[in-house]
């Protein structure tokens, strides 16, 4: 059974259109999937900052429970193209012990192509239009645990052949990514937050970001242009912050 698609208002097509064009700004998806509107099994709660140098309060993250069930069409977030090379990032909180997907991506038939598995020794999933690379070869993170309760800065940058995690603005560890030479990721499906599709396992946690840049570099340099140290003043606004001082709820049709 199919997790409810939850449609999302056309109103936010035009400034995602944009986005695309400017590739320096990111996807946020949590505003794309409207979780500021804080939908059943979402609630907001204090983030990876109780209190920051600009004086701006506490930071602003949701927290996941079980009963959330969010996904919604992959063109939503991608109007046109999903990159080739690019960069995933988010400041999470996964509840201890988690083995779940944060963010699952699928194709018109079904077939997931990426997503991006928490907990101890991450998977990332990444499937190409030919099948490649093969589910033996998925990039597995072995010795990372992100499953121990804490907050967590991660950022994936996929470039090429390889893709690389970048931990806590420290750890960098790079994975070979046997995918094909003009690799493509579907935006006619849907993509799930929080699970795969018929998984048992979901997401579980406090989560604050969730970014796609179309720029593999943006992962590098996740800690400063987007998730600062509490105790430096913020370039940009973080994004779950952004959402809580314009709530404007969209017209969902």
């Amino acid at each position: 059974v199919l997790l409810p698609v939850r449609c999302v208002s056309s109103s936010l097509l035009l400034p995602l259109s944009s986005l695309a064009v400017r590739t320096a700004e990111p996807v946020d998806v949590l505003k794309v999937l409207q979780l500021q509107n804080q939908p059943e099994g979402i609630r907001k709660t204090t983030g990876f900052c109780p209190k920051r140098r600009s004086g701006s309060g506490p930071d602003v993250a949701y927290r996941i429970s079980r009963q959330a069930q969010i996904s919604a069409p992959t063109r939503q977030l991608f109007p046109g193209k999903f990159p080739e090379d690019f960069s995933i990032m988010a400041l999470v909180k996964p509840k201890s012990g988690l083995q779940a997907f944060l963010l699952s991506i699928y194709n018109q038939h079904g077939t997931q192509q990426l997503g991006v598995e928490l907990g101890r020794s991450p998977v990332f999933l990444y499937e190409d239009q030919s099948g490649r690379p093969a589910p033996e070869d998925y990039p597995i993170f072995r010795g990372v645990n992100l499953a121990d309760g804490k907050w967590h800065r991660v950022a994936l940058s996929v470039s090429k052949k390889q893709v690389t995690l970048i931990l806590d603005c420290k750890k960098k560890v790079t994975r070979p990514l046997p995918r094909g030479n003009q690799p493509a990721i579907d935006t006619r499906g849907i993509t799930v937050f929080g699970t795969r599709i018929l998984d048992e396992e979901v997401f579980e946690g406090d989560i604050q970001q969730l970014l796609i840049s179309s720029s593999p570099q943006a992962a590098y340099d996740f800690c400063e242009d987007f998730s600062p140290d509490c105790d430096v003043k913020a370039a940009q606004k973080p994004q779950a912050q952004e959402a809580q001082r314009n709530p404007s709820r969209p017209e969902v049709r």
